[in-house]
């Protein structure tokens, strides 16, 4: 089976991975070494090896090739069932639409599955061909959670240099698409935090399963991904409460200019009021109009109609109205 296949590395237990092809992860033991298989689930090949001569449990087999899943760590024997996430920076996607991979954690060996392209193994596969990797297995699985958070900095990062450049558009004025642009930020930092909420409890429970090829060293980085990963969801509780106040910021400088503008029509509406009723009254074709045989009879009109709007700016002034 060469499709399904990413990437085989047996680890040399200083920090390198040896590229392995299929015939020789066949004949893999584990005195050799310990053994990372990467795989795409959405092959043939693949799933039918995982389902049968991969030697997994029916549960954790069904794990590893589900559609869906939650970030989650789950202990069975003497292994771990671990679903995390990571932001999704493949070209032309969203960074709330998350890339999940799943693991199966053994003290010598480490299936991963996944459908899409995740950064956070290229930089894995980077650092075990360089002699920079892990050592272990349960290094590795920590390691991988680690590249996870660090990848999400770029993205925490961008969602507050964009709350940053939203409100000052509000305080510039510059509406324009600005609440289209807010509900989006919102979107997708509530989607985002969605997945991160679950991926802390997924490491908190692995820091806490009594296994014994999981060192100490192991559990202390694990506490701090887990501590850094909580300053990434706080960080974005704070983007989405800035986004909100942000919101109510831009709706209630709409509602004041639609109030001003709305004030302004009314003291038009107000000055005009009079003028229409008196020039409608004496534009009647009825007998008896006062001045209809006067040639200044519209002079006069038209002074008297200069003086009633005068005298109803002076009371508007005086009724603070303007």
């Amino acid at each position: 089976m060469q499709s399904g296949l990413i990437h085989a590395y047996l680890l040399d237990g200083q920090g390198r991975g040896t590229r392995l092809r299929w015939p020789e992860v066949e004949a893999w033991v584990p005195e050799q070494g310990k053994l990372w298989l990467h795989f795409d689930y959405t092959d043939p090949q693949a799933r039918a090896w995982i389902s049968g001569p991969a030697g997994l449990d029916t549960l954790v087999a069904d794990a590893l090739l589900t559609e869906e899943t939650r970030p989650r760590t789950s202990g069975i024997g003497d292994g771990l069932l671990i679903a995390l996430r990571g932001v999704n920076l493949n070209p032309e996607s969203q960074p709330e639409d998350m890339v999940s991979i799943r693991l199966w954690a053994e003290e010598h060996r480490v299936i991963s599955t996944r459908k899409r392209q995740l950064l956070s193994i290229s930089d894995l596969c980077q650092q075990l061909e360089s002699g920079r990797g892990p050592r272990t297995c349960a290094a590795l699985v920590v390691e991988l959670a680690d590249l996870l958070v660090w990848r999400m900095s770029d993205t925490v990062d961008m969602f507050e240099d964009t709350i940053d450049e939203l409100e000052d558009r509000v305080v510039t004025g510059a509406s324009g698409g600005l609440r289209l642009d807010l509900a989006m930020l919102r979107k997708q930092t509530i989607t985002l935090r969605r997945y991160l909420s679950p991926q802390r409890e997924a490491l908190a429970r692995l820091m806490v399963e009594k296994l014994d090829w999981i060192e100490e060293a192991d559990r202390l980085q694990l506490r701090e991904v887990s501590d850094r990963l909580l300053r990434h969801i706080e960080d974005i509780d704070a983007v989405r409460e800035r986004a909100a106040v942000t919101q109510e910021e831009l709706m209630s400088r709409i509602s004041e200019q639609l109030n001003s503008r709305m004030y302004v029509l009314s003291i038009i509406a107000a000055i005009f009021l009079p003028l229409g009723f008196l020039t409608g009254l004496l534009g009647i074709n009825v007998g008896g109009i006062p001045g209809s045989e006067n040639p200044r009879a519209f002079a006069v009109f038209s002074v008297l109609l200069v003086i009633t709007v005068a005298i109803q700016l002076v009371v508007f002034r005086w009724k603070k109205w303007l």
